[in-house]
């Protein structure tokens, strides 16, 4: 999925949401960020993880991001611009202007799973850790992620639709031997499921939904199939019996 456009605007309120605050402070937790420690993200989206990365490591630490999207990287470096220890890189994983073992920790939410080669974006970033140094992923398990209160031959049309949107739907499944062949050692999962039933304005339901429906409509669901969805999830919730889940899942290593 490219996030220009509305999708960058959407992905950024997202990551304003509920649920993506409960992300970062689980990213934040498991990093037990130090004063003066240098700490990438990877997909670092419009910089909210960088900008409380920054505020952790101190005016004598480094918090970098990284981006792929010109969009993504301009809002990020909006948001962190009273952080001189902030710096953004806009470009692959493979190419970012960093030396091996230049970093106490890289962090990554929902970003693996959209890169088609993820094995070789991984052998490029691990090599940035220094020994004993933190690595820290959050991805969702795509097939529990799912939207309830629609009819549902209608809601199956644009979940198999949204399939597409990413590379690999259910990266945490795989992750683990990924990162032990990388020498990643002491590897922890951890559940961040949620259950939403009200699509409020600080609820990622109502984002993930705006998400699904701009993109079922890029892959030619037609756009009555896809207000009719929405309109019926919006009944649903009047209803008292709309739901929304996904399953994000935080792991956790340790580079040998």
């Amino acid at each position: 999925m490219n996030f220009e456009g509305d999708l960058s605007l959407l992905q950024r309120k997202m990551a304003a949401s509920s649920a993506g605050v409960q992300r970062r402070q689980a990213v934040m937790e498991a990093l037990n960020v130090r004063s003066g420690q240098r700490i990438l993200d990877l997909g670092c989206g419009g910089g909210h993880l960088v900008e409380e990365l920054a505020r952790a490591v101190g005016p004598q630490g480094k918090a970098f991001g990284l981006d792929p999207s010109k969009t993504q990287i301009q809002a990020a470096r909006e948001r962190c611009n009273h952080f001189d220890q902030a710096t953004f890189f806009c470009c692959m994983a493979d190419e970012i202007a960093l030396n091996a073992a230049s970093c106490d920790a890289v962090a990554s939410i929902q970003t693996l799973e959209y890169i088609e080669d993820v094995d070789a974006a991984l052998s490029a970033v691990i090599p940035l850790l220094k020994t004993q140094s933190k690595f820290v992923n959050i991805s969702i398990l795509w097939d529990h992620f799912k939207f309830h209160g629609a009819d549902e031959t209608l809601n199956t049309l644009v979940f198999d639709a949204f399939r597409a949107h990413c590379f690999h739907q259910m990266l945490p499944m795989e992750l683990p031997g990924k990162l032990a062949k990388l020498a990643i050692r002491d590897i922890h999962t951890r559940s961040l499921a949620f259950v939403i039933t009200q699509r409020h304005d600080n609820s990622p339901a109502r984002f993930a939904e705006a998400v699904m429906a701009n993109f079922a409509l890029r892959q030619g669901v037609a756009e009555d199939k896809v207000r009719d969805w929405q309109t019926q999830l919006a009944e649903a919730e009047k209803q008292g019996r709309f739901g929304f889940a996904s399953f994000p899942v935080l792991t956790s290593g340790t580079l040998a």
